[in-house]
Parts: structure tokens; sequence; C-alpha cells
């Protein structure tokens, strides 16, 4: 079935493209693919190198199949061929080179499938000797001369050097195995000339060995420059200079000549055969150079000197007395020159010039300058002139001091009886630095210096009273004869709590249900207080507050018998100190209607009992009464019965008398 669906495919696309013809019956598979270098993958020059594509194809059929085969070097395409030959393809490489290295790959397309080998790198080494030749041996001064260097045999990218005296003289990059420098000299005698080259192989390169040696003579061409200066001795600050530019020469023509006058980098005068200039000379530490160039084509010649001037006296230095100077203040500015030329000018001959735009200061004796310092930085300047140099001081910056102010003294964070307490001075205004003096009453407690901004002036002091602290005072100078004194200290200080105590309310005895209880706790130190109210076994307080008093009461509004049990208090302020207050036993007494109601019902009881009691001993009187009239009655009437009964009846010991009667 599948092989019918394939031939029907075939005669299909047979049919659409005329020309075209497709075997059903050839198919392939390309299996493997690999590329090696022969005779060997590091190889010198000149070796025939010869890169080999080995591919296995499966297929099946007698047709022969077409191959595309592509080498590669260095991920670039060298070489391309199709062919329809299964044997091994060959890149051949005869008398490989330098160029020749890289890494190779090996890629088939067959058909539109592809397969690419493994690289495989070539290394060659040895360079060929380049060889230099010139078309001159004898040139002139400036005359160009044209040198060419080859490197035999070599390909690829490569970089020439031309030497002249085994300095590099150029460098020149090509394409290919050769290059032509122009070189010209600018010193005459003898210049040995050689070449080199290096094969640029990416990213790596292989230098040559240096080429044959050629000696050319350069010959002197009769034209010298002449530089001319007066005078030329013993040359001081002011002196007329007269410099003369020229060219020497006896037989060569002047022709397409120019001269430049320089001095340093400063060009003072040009022309064709003679130029000169006058100025006047000004003293420079490596003194002035002047140079006479002459430029004839390519040919330049130059000339110079190096002329030394004496100072006639030196820069002004800008002084300031005293050294540092508070607003408004005094101060004096001093222009002087340390030295001057005593054969050439006398001190008197010296003048000084202040400039102080805006602050105009006195002038006294020569170069002295006063007035008063101004309320911010000021920049001076001065200028020292004779005969016609001037010569200017660096800028002098006057940055007058700001007298300190009178001090604050404070506490720093907090104070606390008993313990160390940090006492800060500080001003608002002043420069550093400034000397901080605590004093406590007639006596000094420290100094501190403070240099920096940020720097703060604390002192730790220790107080047994309150009071005590009220004694301190702060002392700032940062200049004066005498400091500032500033105001006293004034602060709270927080006096830790003591004697802790728990009293109730109302009073132990005459507490009892139904009632109010006032736990009142009270402290002695300083307010505000924290108080805290416990009882006995439980861990958490029954209320917290703060108070600014040292007592504060807690209220149970309705007590009962489960409120019965021991309390106590807890406070602490600000120094921090917790203190705990006596325990206070609370026993909740019975209501007093419940022992009024418990009396009444008892009285009542009782009075029913006597009551009851009463009735029955009454009823008992009575009945008792009531029987002994009865037995009375009834004894007297058996008396008299006995008696008139017989003998033998009256004699007997008992007699039973009825229960009913």
């Amino acid at each position: 079935m599948g092989l019918l669906l394939l031939l029907t495919s075939t005669l299909l696309s047979s049919y659409f493209h005329p020309g075209s013809v497709v075997n059903a019956q050839h198919m392939f598979t390309i299996r493997d693919i690999s590329l090696s270098v022969e005779p060997s993958t590091d190889v010198t020059r000149g070796t025939n190198v010869t890169v080999r594509c080995q591919v296995t194809v499966s297929s099946s059929g007698q047709e022969a199949l077409s191959r595309e085969y592509t080498i590669f070097k260095d991920g670039s395409i060298v070489y391309t061929k199709t062919t329809s030959s299964s044997e091994d393809f060959l890149y051949l490489l005869p008398e490989a080179r330098v160029s020749n290295s890289g890494k190779y790959k090996c890629k088939i397309n067959i058909e539109g499938k592809q397969s690419t080998s493994d690289a495989k790198k070539l290394s060659v080494t040895g360079l060929s000797k380049p060889d230099l030749h010139l078309n001159k041996g004898v040139v002139t001064e400036g005359e160009e001369l044209t040198a060419r260097c080859m490197a035999p045999g070599e390909t690829g990218s490569i970089f020439f050097y031309f030497y002249d005296n085994s300095e590099e003289v150029q460098e020149k990059r090509v394409n290919s195995n050769q290059a032509v420098a122009e070189l010209r000299f600018s010193s005459i005698g003898n210049h040995k000339i050689h070449c080199a080259y290096t094969v640029l192989i990416t990213p790596d390169s292989f230098k040559s060995e240096e080429s044959n040696s050629v000696t050319v003579s350069v010959k002197e061409i009769s034209i010298t420059p002449v530089l001319e200066i007066s005078p030329q001795y013993k040359i001081f600050e002011g002196d007329r200079l007269n410099i003369f530019c020229s060219v020497q020469t006896s037989q060569h023509s002047t022709e397409n000549m120019l001269l430049y006058l320089s001095e340093g980098t400063s060009l003072l005068s040009s022309g064709t055969t003679k130029v000169n200039h006058s100025m006047v000379a000004l003293a420079k530490a490596a003194g002035l150079m002047f140079e006479c160039r002459m430029e004839m084509g390519h040919l330049v010649k130059t000339a110079t000197k190096t002329l030394p001037v004496t100072e006639l006296f030196s820069a002004p230095t800008l002084t300031m007395s005293p050294a540092e100077v508070f607003q408004r203040e005094p101060m004096t500015l001093t222009c002087k020159s340390e030295s001057f030329a005593s054969e050439r000018l006398q001190r008197k001959e010296l003048t000084y010039t202040l400039y102080s735009l805006g602050n105009p200061l006195n002038s006294g004796d020569t170069g002295v300058f006063s007035g008063k310092a101004l309320q911010h930085e000021f920049n001076y300047t001065c200028t020292a002139r004779a005969k016609g140099i001037e010569k200017h001081s660096e800028t002098l910056t006057v940055r007058p001091r700001v007298f300190v102010s009178a001090p604050k003294i404070s506490v720093y964070d907090k104070a606390i009886l008993g313990k160390p307490i940090q006492i800060l001075c500080e001003s608002d205004t002043g420069s550093l630095p400034i000397n901080y003096t605590l004093w406590k009453g007639y006596h000094t407690e420290g100094t501190t210096r403070v240099q920096m901004p940020f720097q703060k002036a604390l002192f730790t002091v220790s107080i047994s009273k309150p009071e005590e602290l009220n004694k301190y005072m702060c002392e700032a100078n940062n200049g004066r004869e005498e400091g500032l004194l500033g105001a006293r200290l004034t602060a709270n200080v927080t006096v830790p709590l003591t004697h802790a105590m728990l009293s109730v309310l109302p009073a132990l005895q005459d507490i009892s249900e139904e009632g109010h209880l006032n736990l009142i706790c009270s402290v002695q130190g300083t307010p505000p207080v924290t108080f805290k109210w416990y009882r006995v076994g439980d861990p958490q307080p029954l209320n917290a507050t703060t108070s600014d008093n040292v007592y504060k009461d807690y209220e149970f509004p309705v007590i009962s018998k489960a409120h019965s049990g021991k309390y106590y208090c807890e406070a602490f302020n600000h120094a921090n100190n917790i203190v705990r207050s006596n325990e206070v036993t609370v026993e909740v007494r019975m209501a007093v209607w419940k022992k009024a109601l418990i009396g009444g019902i008892c009285l009542l009881i009782v009075t029913v009992l006597v009551l009851v009691f009463g009735l029955y001993f009454r009823s008992k009187r009575d009945a008792a009464s009531f029987y002994d009239d009865k037995e009375g009655r009834v004894t007297n009437g058996m008396r008299d019965s006995m008696a008139s009964l017989p003998a033998d009846i009256s004699n007997r010991s008992s007699y039973s008398i009825p229960a009913t009667v």
C-alpha cells in the first residue's frame, strides 16, 4: 500500500513538472561524515596538505547520487563542489602556508539532506624570509625613496614593518605578499634599512624573521638655519631682546623656502629668507627657548637656543597679620617680593598695589595695607611693578572668624538623682574651635574643645540633691581674652521612687459586703508616677495608671466575699526603678443587714420558743391543778368510801385507779 502511494505521488509530480524525473526506487540515508587532515594537523611551511572528507551513504538502486561538498575554514566557505562520485572528497592545500592555519569542517548536501563533520584544526608553522628592495642607494636630505618588502609565497592578511637603524618608521597592512613604503631621512649619514612582516590569523599572529639589510647614504644639503639673539649674556627681566632667523647657503636655491621663528609654542614671526623679532625678556624657570625652523618641501632643518633670563624681582607674596582675624577687627595685609636683582633694581623702585574690590584698605608703608575684616570671606591679590614688569601674587582668601555667642546650658537626655548626669554646652554662633568650660558655683568642673561641626561639648556630673543642678553654668571662648558666661542651668531632676505604701479605705475592720473598697498607693519621689495594683497570686495587675501625684487609689465600687485576699502595689517613674509596697490582707465581712436579719430571726425563734415553752408550762400547771383538785375530791370520797369498806379491802397495800378517772 505504501509503495503504491509513493508511485502515485511520483507520477503526479512528473505530470505537473515536465522534465523532472524522480526514481521512485532510489532511496538513501547519510550514515556518517568525517574530516581528516593529511599528513598531519601540525605541519611546516611548504607541506602538501590534503583535507579529506569521508561520507558513508546507504542507498537503494544503482543510480549515482548528486553530492554537493562544502569546505569551511574558521566558519567561512573556502571551497564548494558538486560531484556524483562516492569516492572521498579531497580539498588540496599545496605547499601550505601559515595563512592556511585554521579550523576546517566539511558539509555534504544530497537532495536536501545535509550533514556536517566535526572540526579539525590545521597548524602550519614557518614563514618565508622577507626580501627588501630600494629604488635608490644615495639620497639627499628630505629626498624620498621607495622601499619594497616582499613575503615570497605568503597569503592572507599581512602587516609589513619598515625599520631605519632598528627603529620602526612605517607600518603597512595589505592582503598581498608585498608592500611599498615611501621613506625620507632627516639626518645625514648612512642608514641601514630592513623589513619584517606578521601574518594575522585570528586570534593569533605569526611574525617573520628580519629581511636583508640595505644601506642608504643620506647627503647633506648645504643649507643651514641661523639663529642670532642679542644681547647674549647676563640678561635680566625687562631687557630688550632682538632675535634674528636666517639661512646660510652657498649653492642651493632658496626657492620654496619658508622660515619660522618661535618662542616655545608661540610663533613670533615667519618669512622666506630672513625674519626677526623684538621683545622684552621675561624670566621663566626653564629659560626662554627659541627656534629658527626652515622648511623646503619635505626638508626641515632647525636651529635652537635656550636663553637664561635673570629675575628682576620675585613674584610677591601676600600675607595677613594676625594669622586669624575676627569680624570687624583690625588686620594688616603685607605685599612683598622676597628677592630682587640689586645690580639692576633698588628696593624703593618696587611698587605694590592691592586689589580688594568692595573693601579698600588703607596704604601705609610700601606694600603694607590695613583695615577691618569683613563679616564674610573675601579674596585679595597684590601686584608688584618695576621697570615695566608686573608680577601678581597668589590670591589670599581672608575668612574672618565669628566670635562665639553666649553658651546655652541644658541637660542631655535625663537628670536622675543618684545617677551620672550629662550636661550639654553649646553656642548658636561662633567659629571653631571653641573651648567650653563648665562651672559649678565658683569652681570649674572641666573644659572641652569642640573642633568639628558635629562635635558636642558634654560634661558628666553627679549630684546628691536636686537643687545642686542649678549651680552649673557654661563658659565659651574661641579667641577672646575672656570667655562668655551663660545663664545658670534650669532643669528638672527626677528623684527615684522610695517608700511605697498601700493603705485601704474604709478601715480593715469596717470592710463588709456590698460596700466599697479603695486601695491607696503612695510613694516618695518625682511624678509622674505609674502605679500598678496586684492581688497576691495573680501575675497580671488589677489596674495600671499614671498620675502627676505621688499617690493614687484604685476603687472596688461593690465588693463581696470573693474580694478577700492579700493586695500590694508597685510604682515607677522616669528613673525606671520599680518599688513595691507592703502587703495588706483584706477580709470582707458579712453585711450589717444580714447580721440584723439573722439576729431578728434568732430573736423571733427565741421568742417563739419562750412563748411555746411558756404556754407549755402553763398548760402543764393548769393540768396539774385540775388533777390535784380532782384527786383531792376523789381521795376524800374514796377516803370516805374506804371508811365504809370492809376492813380487808381498806387494808390492802395497792389499789388501782381506773385509767379513765
